[in-house]
């Protein structure tokens, strides 16, 4: 299960450090917002010494630039040698976009000796109004997309709203582009990540959003410091009594492989629920 992807700025190694010691699932090394462009070099060279010392029992991520800019191609030919588990695109306006970098991992994979197809795809899809027109394009598109994420900050920028918080939550637009990416990652088959808590001091807000995000069907969470990873991973964690629930249901359909429909504690279920239940126990 990956319920938490810490980000970790590709400038500075002493933060990678600080993630790869933390209990985040997954570390996405960012040469993206977070790198200022004259220190694009330095850092394409720091993330592919952070992905050669393989942070033990951690997914190893790389956040490149936008594919619409000069420093994406790069970015790859710095750290596809050291073959990273998967690229997350940022600004993914579109299928096109992701068979686009597809075919860029095909090459740098053949260039590597990496197996074709390892390297996975986790677009981030909703960060500009176009993006959210091309949502329903993403199944079948290729077999490396591992999964869809949204963001609301460049959105904002691009819609040209004032803020996109009020009292801690998102406001309607950007709910609605949480809802689509989430559905339309459910469409494509793939997992739905939620974005990242902006409000790094504000436990009660992280602990609200993670929560939800698990009960609508997000499985993992993005993160921004490490003092968000234990929450955000207990919240996107089944308790005792899902998981009693899931292993019934599974038994149930076990026992009765031919059902449609079955009775379990009073209540129906269905096959709609078995796939929920695998999902639980990791198993989806």
């Amino acid at each position: 299960m990956t319920r938490s992807l810490l980000f970790v700025p590709g400038d500075s190694g002493r933060k990678f450090d600080h993630a790869a010691a933390s209990a985040a699932d997954a570390l996405i090394l960012d040469l993206e917002d977070s790198v200022a462009p004259d220190q694009k070099p330095t850092a394409r060279k720091e993330v592919r010494a952070m992905l050669e010392r393989r942070a033990a029992a951690k997914q190893l991520w790389v956040r490149i630039n936008a594919l619409d800019g000069g420093d994406a191609l790069a970015d790859l030919a710095a750290v596809m040698p050291a073959a990273p588990y998967g690229i997350v695109l940022p600004k993914c306006a579109g299928r096109d976009g992701l068979l686009q970098l597809s075919h860029y991992l095909d090459a740098f994979e053949a260039a590597a000796g990496t197996a074709p197809g390892a390297t996975r795809i986790l677009a981030i899809v909703t960060e500009t109004a176009q993006s959210l027109f091309g949502l329903h394009d993403y199944r079948d598109a290729t077999p490396r997309l591992w999964g869809l994420s949204w963001g609301g900050e460049d959105l904002a920028a691009d819609v040209g709203a004032l803020r996109n918080r009020e009292a801690g939550r998102y406001t309607e637009p950007f709910r609605l582009a949480r809802s689509l990416c989430l559905m339309s990652a459910a469409a494509a088959g793939v997992r739905a990540i939620d974005t990242v808590c902006v409000d790094l001091d504000a436990p009660e807000i992280l602990a609200t959003e993670a929560a939800e995000a698990f009960r609508d069907g997000f499985v993992g969470k993005m993160a921004i410091h490490p003092r968000h990873v234990d929450a955000v991973n207990a919240a996107l964690s089944p308790d005792d009594s899902q998981l009693q629930w899931a292993r019934a249901v599974i038994a149930a359909f076990a026992a009765n492989p031919g059902a449609g429909t079955l009775r379990l504690d009073g209540r129906m279920i269905d096959r709609p629920h078995l796939r929920l239940a695998r999902r639980l126990l990791g198993e989806d």
